[in-house]
């Protein structure tokens, strides 16, 4: 008896290119490995066996080979349309079984994977009687008629691992083969394919250009289905189409605002993962794989270690990988409770290729995987910068046409400070010693266009975590101050919490005593303290025993809308330490929660009643250098697509303690608003 192989069937209707799809990969596996491959086409009992046929699969093919046994069984012979010739299947490394019903029910406890293949009907039709002519033709509709009645009562493509729309045009191997690396189950037996996922090599360019940063983005991915924009628009005096705004005070605020990046999933490295509710769908653009588990679990595997280094010369930590956002209800996984969001939990794009904006050099880098495409792309790109950087029309001309949006809130003023005073009932109880209390506005909007109303609110608010991602049913549009964590490719973390907020004056002289009122808070001092205290413990869970330093305590920065209290707290990772876990150890940030942390969130979940999806989340990338850099997700507006136009949320909140006033709070929430409402000639709801 040999040890138990992996088993991956390949199943869908028939003329979906499972049979070509099949001995393609085949082709690839047996680079690394012992491939057996089995055709259910040679065991139906005739045109009217489908079931049967699954019946005999099950039980005398996929049954033994479970058990490393060789499969014995009994061919049909379609020109006598009888049983034919006894034959063997050895089992293998990898075996892969193929034919409509390889993913049945009865052979599901077999199996460590299924791929279901798509195709359109005339086309699947056009290739079953292109490959088996006239000996299918009679038999098409009776044998469709069979595939209808077992898929009615047995949803394979349902609970596919892989589901992949076969185009007959070659991507389809490669895109199944990428997916299958996702698959835990085929993690230990695919190793040597997924060592050669980080054989990378990048191509990297350095120009001297100074582009119009939303002109390119619009140019390079104005028509991409998922692309995403880390847009410091708070770049000094604005060269990249940034409005010139107050500039934070310090060094700190300069690095947050050096670099900008732009990117989509196209090219041959493509990838885009979406995740609720314990589940992840991964995109390779023609195949999709469904892995099974927590979303951390998944960014291990999917990030994990480094794998690239950056080239020589080159400032920015991100050397292409993942970006997107996290949103709040992730918290399941690091100590809070389940709560199902309206939007995904997670949304992230993988970039083979992306454009870096220097703001400080007033350079650009071009970034590509080494492959088939790279070279063309790279050309693309240089002519898309140059063009960007010639004088022109700003597409940051449109005002957004949102003058007419009506926001409601989720809470009443009266409603709010009721949940504030319950709050610090908790406080008082030692339930909590801070309570990050949050509630929502939300409008309808029949003819919202995301993009001109991003580019609205990064001219009246820029920050250095501004950002637009946009999704097929969702787009965010952040002008976030706040980085949440930052983990350098060496190993040097950074958290930033912001906790005091005053709003900015158009008269200086008044604009200067907000500014000193926020200086001298004792509340606010104490806010920020608190949660400095909750991010100094986050971190000493996988940092360097002795690293945990606070570098910065209760500075002030000044922006466009908002004066802020921030401060810094530094470390450095443990050797070996898996990034995601030191990711998911800081997870939410600790200014959106409270402290401490874990009853804090049960807290919240009990006074606001609903989730917080994207808000509260972080926004950011996982670079193959092993660099992170996440923003919080405040400032944020999220706009998701309906049948009848856009559903907008807009997510605020504020710390509470024992000393908070309820009419002060209130009043900060309108502060932190008042950036997006004013850029989408909105008004916070009254009331």
């Amino acid at each position: 008896m040999s040890p138990a192989p992996v088993i991956i069937a390949i199943d869908g209707r028939s003329g979906a290119g499972k049979t070509t799809l099949a001995i393609e990969l085949a082709a690839r596996l047996r680079e690394h490995h012992k491939v057996s491959l089995f055709h259910l086409e040679d065991i139906y009992p005739g045109w009217d066996g489908l079931a049967a046929g699954i019946e005999r699969y099950a039980t005398t093919v996929a049954a033994p080979l479970r058990r490393g046994e060789a499969a014995r069984w009994v061919s049909w012979d379609w020109e006598r349309h009888g049983d034919g010739t006894a034959r063997r299947t050895e089992p293998a490394e990898i075996v892969l079984l193929e034919g409509v019903g390889a993913g049945a029910a009865a052979a599901a406890p077999y199996l460590d994977a299924v791929v279901w293949a798509d195709a359109s009907g005339p086309d699947r039709r056009a290739r079953a009687l292109a490959r088996d002519g006239d000996s299918y033709r009679p038999y098409w509709e009776q044998w469709a008629r069979q595939e209808d009645a077992w898929l009615a009562a047995d949803d394979v493509p349902s609970r596919a691992d892989v589901r992949v729309q076969s185009l007959a045009d070659g991507s389809a191997p490669e895109q199944v083969l990428r997916a299958l690396q996702y698959v835990p189950a085929l993690a230990p037996a695919l190793a040597p394919e997924l060592s050669g996922r980080r054989g990378l090599e990048l191509r990297a360019e350095r120009l001297e250009a100074v582009p119009d940063a939303a002109r390119l983005f619009e140019e390079l991915y104005g028509g991409s289905k998922h692309a995403v924009w880390l847009d410091s628009s708070l770049a000094e005096a604005g060269p990249f189409g940034g409005a010139p705004a107050p500039r934070p005070r310090g060094a700190e605020a300069a690095e947050r605002s050096r670099f900008s990046i732009l990117a989509d999933d196209g090219g041959s490295f493509g990838e885009a993962v979406r995740h609720r509710s314990r589940q992840s769908w991964v995109d390779l653009g023609h195949a999709a794989v469904r892995v099974e588990g927590g979303f951390f679990r998944w960014l291990d595997g999917a990030w994990g270690s480094r794998a690239l280094d950056a080239p020589e010369g080159y400032p920015c930590e991100f050397v292409l990988g993942w970006l997107g956002y996290l949103g709040y209800e992730l918290k399941r996984e690091t100590g809070g409770s389940d709560v199902a969001a309206a939007t995904d939990d997670a949304c992230l794009i993988f970039a083979g290729r992306a454009v870096v904006l220097d703001h400080r050099e007033g350079t650009v880098w071009l970034l590509a995987l080494a492959g088939p495409d790279a070279a063309d792309w790279l050309a693309a790109a240089r002519a898309a910068v140059v063009r960007a950087a010639l004088p022109g029309e700003s597409v940051l001309a449109p005002s957004g046409g949102a003058a007419a949006l009506r926001f409601g809130a989720r809470d009443t003023e009266a409603a709010y400070k009721a949940k504030i005073a319950a709050a610090q009932h908790e406080i008082a109880e030692g339930n909590s010693y801070e309570v990050c209390l949050t509630t929502s506005l939300a409008a309808t909007a029949a003819d919202l266009d995301p993009w001109p109303t991003y580019l609205a609110l990064r001219r009246r608010n820029p920050a250095p975590f501004a950002s637009y991602l946009r999704f097929p049913a969702l787009t965010v549009a952040s002008t976030s101050p706040e980085r949440f964590l930052r983990i350098d490719a060496d190993g040097g973390m950074r958290a930033e919490p912001i906790k005091g907020t005053r709003r900015r004056a158009a008269d200086p002289g008044q604009d200067a005593l907000l500014l000193a009122d926020l200086e001298s808070s004792t509340k606010d001092r104490a806010e920020n303290i608190m949660i400095v205290d909750l991010l100094r413990n986050d971190l000493s869970h996988f940092a360097v025993p002795g690293s945990v330093t606070v570098s910065r305590l209760c500075a002030i920065e000044s922006y466009a809308t908002v004066h802020q209290m921030v401060s810094t707290i530094d470390a450095r990772l443990r050797p070996g330490t898996p990034r995601a876990e030191a990711v998911a150890a800081c997870f939410p940030a600790g200014s959106m929660t409270g402290a401490p942390k874990v009853s804090t969130m049960a807290i919240l979940d009990r006074l606001e009643a609903a989730p917080r999806g994207v808000y509260s989340g972080a926004i950011g990338y996982f670079s193959l250098s092993g660099a992170t850099d996440l923003a919080v997700a405040i400032r944020t507006l999220v706009v998701a697509s309906t049948e009848h136009g856009a559903e907008l949320g807009l997510g605020v909140g504020g710390a509470i303690t024992a000393d908070s006033s309820p009419q002060e709070e209130y009043e900060e929430i309108r502060t932190k608003a008042f950036g997006v409402l004013s850029a989408l000639g909105a008004e916070f709801p009254a009331g």
